[in-house]
Order: structure tokens, then C-alpha cells, then sequence
């Protein structure tokens, strides 16, 4: 039932990315604390069984209204992790081919992963923008309203213009003071040595990075039933296309270039994962709590 409230088609129908995220989450850790593998969730989460006597204050209501079942949630102090979101907003992210596109999936990601760092991590998050310009920053930080603030900073971002890691790359090493988690989500639609290039220097300061590679099925498996001209979102420029080439010549360059990409990424130290705007969000939460709990 939990998969239910992690379906991006779900989501599309639900007001709001507060709402969004809080569904997202519940659905995520009462789905954590029915799995046979819950030691997952308490190695993370940091979430144990209540015994007669615990604090009742510290029981997790959420979950309990799921599962009937009974969890304390602890903390591990304030020295949490820093998490920064670098969330492309170029115009190839709105393509969409069955009702969620890939900007609202990035927003719904972002705002989830968000929720759970601040509202059940209690770490500090920020979140950058970017196109070929950074069009907004807001700092990591653990102040009151920081998770409202990031909301309407992803409420507000606006897919326009193209894609340039270079700026925003240089632009967030200037603000980095301390070392944490670094999550990019994009389309990645660049060569992937100039985007491992660009990005691998995060790394140097001792940062986990993750690409959260998002593409719409379409962009894998385009279907087309006769010829037809596509014109970049970004560049403009056209390109004539058959059925045959999208089945062959297209299928192949694809593939060379996400196997090209995430080699290159993991020969880099980074994480990799791609994400397909038809799947459920709980298996990039999961990757957010494994790098959470790395750096433990």
C-alpha cells in the first residue's frame, strides 16, 4: 500500500510540495518498518521498538497510525550532516511523456529528501538552482522555517534557458564551508566527461556526491510511429528522425551514453543513479539515508 503514496503519477494530483513531501516520507518509513530488512531503517533512521516506560513523547505517531506498531525516533545530536540539493532548472527538464514531467519529478524528489533531512534528520539543507546561470541559493542551515524556505524556492524554479555545470560548480565551491552530502539532479544532457569534469571537484573537500540521473521513458525508449522532426528544447535546432532510428542508431547512443556516465561517475568516487520519472521515489530516499549514514 506504501508504494502507493511513492508513485509520481499519485503525487501529480496532490496540492502542494508540503503535502507532497509528507506523504512521500510517511509512506517511505512506515514502509522501512514493515520490511523484513528494518535494521536498514534503525542503523539510519535511528528508530528503535518502544518499552514499557520509554518517554511516550519520543513515539513516532505516524508510523504507529500505520503499523500499529510502537517506534521511538532518536536523534543523533545536532552535529548532523550538511545537505545541499543542486537542482537543474534548464528547459530540457520539462519534457514529460505520461503526465508527471521531469522538473516536477526533481521538485518532488527534492522536496522529499528535504522533509526527511530536516523534519527526521534534523540536518542542515540547502538548495541551488541552476541553468546556465544559478537563479537562486538558499544556505544549508537548521533555522526555523528552513524547510518552508526551501519549498517555495523549489515552488518557484522555472525550467528556462540551457545547462552549464561549470557556473553553478564554481558557484557552490565558493560557499563551501564545511564538508556534507552534495545531491545534483538533472537530465545530465552534456557530454559526460565535460559533466564528471565540472563536477569531480566537490569531491576534493571531502564531500559525498550523488547524480540523481532523471529522464522521462521517452528518453530512453522514444516511441514514434513515423518520421518526424524533433527540435531541441535547449539549442533549438532540428533533427529529422525515422521510427528505424529511434529503434537502432538512437537506442544505441543512448545506452553508450548512461553506461558512459555512470562509469565515468563511479570511476570518479561519486555515486550514480538513475531515475526514471514512471518509478517510485523510495529508492533515491534509501540512497540519501545510505550516504547519511556513511558518513556517520
Amino acid at each position: 500500500m506504501q508504494q502507493r503514496f511513492l508513485d509520481p503519477a499519485i503525487l501529480a494530483g496532490i496540492s502542494g510540495l508540503d503535502l507532497v513531501a509528507k506523504t512521500v516520507v510517511d509512506g517511505f518509513v512506515a514502509g522501512l518498518h514493515r520490511s523484513p530488512d528494518f535494521g536498514f531503517s534503525q542503523e539510519f533512521a535511528e528508530y528503535r521498538a518502544y518499552n514499557p516506560g520509554d518517554d511516550l513523547r519520543h513515539v513516532d505517531w505516524n508510523v504507529y497510525s500505520r503499523t500499529e506498531r510502537l517506534y521511538l525516533k532518536r536523534f543523533r545530536g545536532e552535529t548532523n550532516s550538511v545537505l545541499t540539493i543542486l537542482l537543474d532548472a534548464s528547459n530540457s527538464m520539462q519534457f514529460g511523456s505520461h503526465g508527471v514531467n521531469k522538473m516536477d519529478y526533481a521538485r518532488y524528489l527534492a522536496a522529499s529528501i528535504f522533509y526527511l533531512a530536516i523534519h527526521d534528520q534534523r540536518d542542515a539543507a540547502g538548495l541551488i538552482t541552476f541553468d546556465d546561470e544559478i537563479r537562486n541559493f538558499v544556505r544549508p542551515s537548521t533555522r526555523q522555517g528552513q524547510l518552508h524556505r526551501l519549498l517555495a524556492a523549489l515552488e518557484q524554479a522555472e525550467a528556462r534557458a540551457r545547462t552549464d555545470f561549470a557556473k553553478p560548480m564554481r558557484y557552490f565551491q565558493e560557499f563551501l564551508k564545511r564538508r556534507g552530502i552534495v545531491l545534483i539532479v538533472s537530465d545530465f544532457w552534456e557530454s559526460p566527461a565535460s559533466i564528471i569534469q565540472n563536477i569531480e571537484p566537490l569531491r576534493y573537500r571531502g564531500n559525498e556526491v550523488v547524480l540523481f540521473h532523471v529522464l522521462d521513458p521517452e528518453d530512453v525508449r522514444p516511441k514514434l510511429n513515423r518520421p518526424s522532426i524533433l527540435v531541441d528544447s535547449e539549442t533549438k535546432q532540428e533533427l529529422e528522425v525515422t521510427p528505424d532510428y529511434t529503434r537502432k542508431e538512437y537506442r544505441e547512443k543512448i545506452d553508450a551514453h548512461l553506461a558512459d556516465l555512470r562509469d565515468r561517475t563511479l570511476g570518479a568516487g561519486m555515486g550514480y543513479y538513475l531515475l526514471m520519472t514512471n518509478r517510485p521515489l523510495d529508492s533515491a530516499l534509501r540512497e540519501y539515508l545510505t550516504l547519511r549514514g556513511v558518513r556517520k
